[in-house]
C-alpha cells in the first residue's frame, strides 16, 4: 500500500442511537430502538423483511426523522441535520439497489469527492490553478481507493459494461470517497454470486483495518453477518429483540423464533 497506510488512522467517533421511534402514518415503523456502533467495529443489524432495518438507515443518514429519540456521532447529534451535512460530518451509505450513474469507475467516483471541494464553481469552470490542483489530487485520491476495492483495472472503464459485482463494489467505493469515518452498508451483496460475496466480505475486512472506518452492516446473508461482525442487533416488527456477538445471537430463542420461524417454546415443551 502508499504512505497513508503506515500510520494508524484515527479511531473514528461513536455511533449512538438510543430510543429512536419513527412513526408512518400511524404505523410504528421503528420502536424505541437503541444499539451503539463502538470505534473501529463491525456491527450488524439483522431481522426479517419488514422489520425496520433499512428505515434505521434512513434516520441515520437524515433521509428520516425520528418521532421520538436521538442519534449522536461522537458529540454531535445527527437527528434533525440534513443528510449533506451528516455526510460531512463522516457518515456516507450505500443502497440495496445500484445506483451508479453513465460515465466510467472515475466518473463515479469523482461524484463521491463533489462535497469534498473547496474550489467554487467559477473557479473549476475557469480551471484556474487552484482547481486544477485539487482536481488532480482528488483524481489520485479516487484512484487510491478504486485500487483498495479491487477496481483500479477498471478505473476508466465505462460502468455499464462491469459485472454486477464489479458495478456494487462502484458504489461502496463512491461512498469511500466522501473519507467516512462511519459508513452504512445496505445489503452489499444482494444479488451476488458465492464468489462476489466471498470478494466482497474480504473487501469490507480490508477497509475496516486499512481505513479504521465503524460499520454498520445490513445484510441477510448470515454467513457475512457472523464473519464480519462483531457485534449484532436484531429487529423485529420495528422492535430491537436482541443484541450480543454473533453466537450470542444465533443462539437467542426470540431471534429463533423471530427471524428463522423456529418455535423454540413448542420444542421445549416437547
Amino acid at each position: 500500500m502508499n504512505d497513508r497506510t503506515t500510520t494508524a488512522p484515527p479511531a473514528p467517533p461513536v455511533l449512538d442511537v438510543r430510543g429512536v421511534t419513527v412513526r408512518f402514518a400511524g404505523l410504528t415503523a421503528l420502536d424505541d430502538v437503541s444499539f451503539t456502533v463502538a470505534p473501529g467495529s463491525v456491527h450488524a443489524l439483522i431481522g426479517p423483511n419488514g422489520a425496520g432495518k433499512s428505515t434505521c438507515f434512513n434516520v441515520l443518514s437524515g433521509l428520516c426523522r425520528p418521532a421520538a429519540g436521538t442519534v449522536t456521532l461522537g458529540d454531535t447529534e445527527l437527528t434533525r441535520l440534513a443528510p449533506h451535512r451528516i455526510a460531512a460530518l463522516g457518515v456516507a451509505r450505500t443502497f440495496q439497489n445500484i445506483v451508479t450513474t453513465h460515465g466510467t469507475v472515475a466518473d463515479n467516483l469523482m461524484l463521491g469527492r463533489h462535497a469534498l471541494s473547496r474550489s467554487g464553481f467559477a473557479a473549476s469552470a475557469l480551471r484556474l490553478p487552484r482547481a486544477v490542483r485539487e482536481q488532480r489530487e482528488h483524481l489520485a485520491r479516487a484512484r487510491e481507493i478504486a485500487e483498495l476495492t479491487g477496481l483500479g483495472a477498471h478505473f476508466d472503464n465505462p460502468v455499464a459494461l462491469l459485472s454486477y459485482g464489479d458495478r456494487k463494489r462502484v458504489e461502496l467505493a463512491r461512498a469511500l470517497c466522501l473519507e467516512p469515518r462511519v459508513l452504512l452498508l445496505d445489503e452489499p451483496v444482494a444479488g451476488m454470486n458465492s464468489a462476489e460475496r466471498t470478494r466482497m466480505a474480504e473487501v469490507v475486512g480490508e477497509l475496516r483495518s486499512e481505513l479504521g472506518l465503524s460499520v454498520l452492516l445490513v445484510e441477510h446473508d448470515m454467513g457475512l453477518v457472523m464473519r464480519l461482525a462483531d457485534d449484532v442487533t436484531v429487529l423485529d416488527f420495528g422492535r430491537p429483540i436482541a443484541h450480543g456477538t454473533p453466537d450470542e445471537v444465533r443462539q437467542d430463542p426470540e431471534v429463533l423464533r423471530a427471524y428463522l420461524g423456529t418455535d423454540t417454546q413448542g420444542e421445549d415443551a416437547a
